[in-house]
């Protein structure tokens, strides 16, 4: 069984930062492309940060230069390192494998001062 699980949201001031982990199971972890993605209230799910097989990553644009997105296949993880956060980064968070499948409960990340 595919399973996702999320963790490291919170509540931060804006500028801050967060480190935000997804442990995957019941699967191959290390031959699947892997995204983060976001759903803010009110506003449909987005991907805002995508990683290969090999490490080769992509972002939205309402994320780039601020989010990182890295993985460690050892551990079956996938990490997002924020930084400089936004009050429109409030979001719940999930990650899964790019061909999509089986969601996680997601992690809450609000920004507010």
């Amino acid at each position: 069984q595919v399973q996702f699980v999320e963790s490291g949201g919170g509540l931060v001031q804006p500028g801050g930062s967060l480190r935000l982990s997804c442990v995957a199971s019941g699967i191959i972890f290390s031959i699947y492309p892997m995204g983060w993605y976001r759903q803010a209230p009110g506003k449909v799910l987005e991907i805002i940060a995508s990683i290969t097989q090999s490490g080769s990553t992509t972002y939205a644009d309402s994320v780039k230069g601020r989010f990182t997105i890295s993985r460690d296949n050892a551990k079956n993880t996938v990490y997002l390192q924020m930084n400089s956060l936004k009050l429109e980064d409030t979001a719940v968070y999930y990650c899964n494998r790019l061909i999509g499948g089986s969601w996680g409960q997601g992690t809450q990340v609000t920004v507010s001062s």
